[in-house]
């Protein structure tokens, strides 16, 4: 069966580590019918295209987008994010961020094995504010954060879901409810009455600060995770720094009804100081390549990659290097 996979490489790093995705992906026997899509920071420089419609309906009809990274120094903060990254989630209705942080045991620390559920189309991502007497000395800015209980509670549902497939049945909630006592509120009033449904499940409440400390000192303690957008956006960047690094940080942004095409990326960024010097490392653009072929239903196929780059030795050497070893042992 053959899956029809949108392909943005986006810019600096992006596509060097798509390509290994690729490599790797081709290597597992699994048949993708490729469709190249042009846009980021470099194509927006050059006409000013961030995501015609015309490209979203395109994309209706794909089963998964795999992206490299978008953005560029040239381009101010905001305009590739929201134009781009934003406009994605929210049309196609991307409203799961899966990360999964996966560590094994070494002299000095224990491994650990968990996931971050964030909710990836409400919360302050929303773009709920605006500014008053803009660039005066009484200037003011609001940014409003916006939950409702629709999206609240279908990403707390898919948690609850995901922790009743793992071992140990563990979700934790975080949040901020003893300052954000309104959106926090809505957070823990559905986790509570979703957890009713769910008797086999241990469940946990973190403020979003002690959540910091525990995973760094202890990430064992952890299963699922379920959390808002922005402290979702935090915690998996913390996730992937005890987990071996950003570079090995991989990412799902899920729509679970597959109602649209869900869209696999890497979460380290565009790295254009080191663009084409073979430093950039591409085991979380492969690894977002295992989590959309799970997704797509090749499950087998999924895990072999996952497992290869597991191995110590596919951790050495260039950007192509390390992916010609996890292509090998792949394929063995």
């Amino acid at each position: 069966m053959s899956h029809k996979v949108g392909i943005i490489g986006g810019d600096g790093i992006g596509p060097e580590v798509i390509a290994e995705g690729l490599k790797v992906i081709a290597a597992s026997g699994i048949d993708i019918d490729l469709h190249n899509y042009d846009l980021g920071g470099s194509r927006y420089i050059k006409d000013g295209t961030i995501l015609p419609d015309s490209i979203l309906e395109e994309w209706r009809g794909l089963d998964a987008l795999y992206l490299g990274a978008v953005g560029t120094p040239e381009v101010p903060p905001g305009i590739i994010e929201r134009g781009l990254l934003l406009k994605m989630r929210f049309e196609l209705d991307l409203y799961i961020n899966l990360r999964p942080f996966v560590k094994e045991a070494t002299e000095d620390t224990e491994d650990h094995n968990f996931i971050v559920i964030r909710e990836n189309t409400e919360g302050t991502y929303a773009g709920e504010g605006g500014f008053l007497r803009k660039n005066t000395s009484h200037e003011v800015a609001t940014q409003g954060s916006v939950n409702t209980r629709l999206g609240v509670e279908r990403c707390i549902r898919y948690a609850f879901e995901l922790a009743n497939k793992r071992d140990d049945k563990h979700l934790t909630l975080v949040h901020k409810t003893n300052v954000l006592t309104f959106s926090g509120d809505l957070w823990e009033r559905t986790f509570n009455a979703v957890a009713t449904e769910y008797p086999q499940i241990e469940t946990e409440y973190n403020h979003v600060d002690a959540a910091c400390i525990y995973m760094v000192q202890d990430p064992k303690r952890y299963g699922v995770i379920v959390t808002d957008n922005l402290f979702g956006d935090i915690l998996t960047d913390l996730g992937g720094a005890v987990s071996g690094g950003i570079g090995l940080a991989c990412s799902a942004n899920l729509n679970p009804e597959k109602t649209a095409p869900s869209m696999f990326e890497p979460v380290h960024g565009s790295a254009p100081d080191i663009v084409g010097t073979g430093q950039a490392n591409p085991t979380a653009a492969i690894l977002s390549g295992a989590l959309m072929l799970d997704f797509l239903g090749e499950i087998e196929a999924a895990k072999k990659i996952e497992n290869a780059c597991a191995k110590p030795e596919t951790q050495k050497g260039t950007t192509t290097e390390i992916g010609d070893a996890i292509a090998k042992l792949v394929t063995t």
